[in-house]
């Protein structure tokens, strides 16, 4: 399929329908509201169904009752309206629905503005909601990488039968670059898990309601186990030069994008610096980093927030390196500038270890 030139918010969504989602139910908000206008324009046309929902709690309710019929389906919001879906997050996770959750986020908290920012990292990743349950998510760092990690999504919530959130920032959802859409387009079919109106169906109604404790801790247990497979299966990341680096650069998203560049114009200068980049922020690629802590000797955390995605990294290394950290908020973004002249800092410390022969270019 020849390349066309496309925002990111419109990538995503058509390569849903490609995946065979066939309902979208969701509520404008900045910087999201593409994904909405692009399913009110395409969705029917490929049979399936739009609904503008009265608010962002009936959205992802809404998507409950789909994914219960086996219907690929999906939504789309920012921090404030991801902040509303939580209980019903929660609750397709409980009762194990499959489903494609985008979230475009803005800088917050509160309302905040409709700038990027990637402070919806924690509610995201570590679960928003209540009780002990995951999304897995993913982070896209491209406008191709919303179509090809959206198909993607649709396939690992039906593999674990479990919510998954393609997570961008603002910038990711409203650029504009060249895509192509690689994959065929899926046709959609019934699940034999799934409730479609019929008696033979019936059985198949879902809840996540377990009243008797041993069988609500037996289903968490359950739970638990599909996450550590999902753990164990489908970690990825993306290692930029990290082979011999001595200083490795972590970001997602657009930052990921300017650290490629402070890395290159890093090693330009003799100083040894790769890019380790998360692509999904759960399960978070703990042997990526542990690989690079092999040779590695600081990794800087560089976010569009106060500091979220950090807490991954040390965890991931458990003591292995430094972590040190560089975070904009409120819609600005860590310059290519501030982040090169860290890495020259952390160079200078290096050189002045006495008990550590440093790396030569």
């Amino acid at each position: 399929m020849s390349r066309q030139l496309m925002k990111g918010n419109e990538a995503l969504l058509k390569s849903a329908i490609l995946a065979g989602c066939r309902a979208f139910y969701g509520y404008p908000i900045t910087p999201a509201s593409e994904i909405a206008e692009a399913a009110a324009l395409y969705m029917p046309k490929a049979g399936g169904v739009f609904l503008q929902a009265e608010s962002e709690v009936a959205a992802i309710n809404m998507l409950y009752g789909a994914a219960a019929a086996g219907v690929r389906s999906m939504t789309a919001s920012s921090g404030p309206g991801i902040s509303l879906m939580q209980e019903g997050v929660s609750y397709l996770a409980g009762a194990e629905l499959p489903c494609v959750i985008a979230d475009i986020t803005r800088s917050g908290p509160g309302l905040g503005n409709i700038a990027a920012e990637q402070s919806d990292y924690n509610q995201v990743v570590k679960g928003g909601g209540h009780g002990n349950y995951h999304t897995i998510v993913l982070a896209p760092h491209s406008v191709q990488e919303m179509a090809d990690l959206t198909a993607l999504a649709f396939e690992l919530a039906d593999r674990y039968r479990n919510p998954v959130v393609v997570l961008a920032d603002g910038f990711i959802g409203q650029m504009m670059e060249p895509v192509e859409f690689p994959h065929a387009a899926i046709e959609p079919h019934l699940p034999d898990w799934a409730v479609d109106g019929t008696a033979a169906t019936r059985p198949n109604l879902i809840n996540s309601l377990h009243l008797d404790c041993d069988e609500m801790e037996a289903h968490s247990r359950a739970l638990e186990a599909k996450y550590r497979g999902a753990e164990a299966n489908e970690a990825r990341a993306e290692a930029w030069f990290t082979d011999d680096a001595d200083i490795v650069l972590v970001g997602y998203g657009i930052v990921a994008r300017i650290l490629k560049a402070v890395a290159a114009e890093a090693r330009a200068e003799g100083i040894r610096a790769g890019v380790l980049r998360p692509i999904t922020l759960y399960p978070f690629p703990v042997l990526d980093f542990r690989r690079a802590a092999q040779t590695a000797r600081v990794f800087l955390a560089v976010e569009m927030s106060n500091g979220q995605m950090v807490d991954d990294v040390r965890l991931a290394l458990n003591g292995a390196c430094a972590v040190e950290f560089l975070g904009r908020g409120g819609g600005n973004v860590p310059s290519h500038h501030e982040v090169l002249e860290q890495v020259r800092s952390i160079h200078s410390e290096l050189l002045a270890q006495k008990d550590w022969t440093l790396h030569v270019v």
